[in-house]
């Protein structure tokens, strides 16, 4: 039980960052904060992938999918700091 709610506040605590992030993109248009939201976003859904890798299905085993969708999440992110650097 204990495994289900901490992977679940992770989700949720990832998806809550991207969406106050998007919300301060909103206000101010700072570039950096619409990469981070979606960094974020994808972060989320890497711990959607965790918690479905581990509790839902546990006999599959998903940990390239999570790497991917992490990897994609952060290159995002990277490519949106060194745009906004030069």
């Amino acid at each position: 039980m204990i495994p289900i709610i901490v992977y679940s506040l992770c989700i949720l605590t990832c998806w809550c960052c991207a969406l106050l992030l998007w919300r301060g993109f909103r206000a101010s248009r700072s570039p950096l904060l619409l990469w981070s939201g979606i960094c974020f976003f994808f972060l989320g859904i890497a711990n959607l992938l965790l918690f479905a890798d581990l509790i839902v299905y546990p006999d599959t085993n998903l940990l390239v999918f999570r790497n991917v969708v992490t990897l994609l999440g952060l290159v995002i992110f990277i490519a949106g700091l060194v745009f906004k650097a030069s």
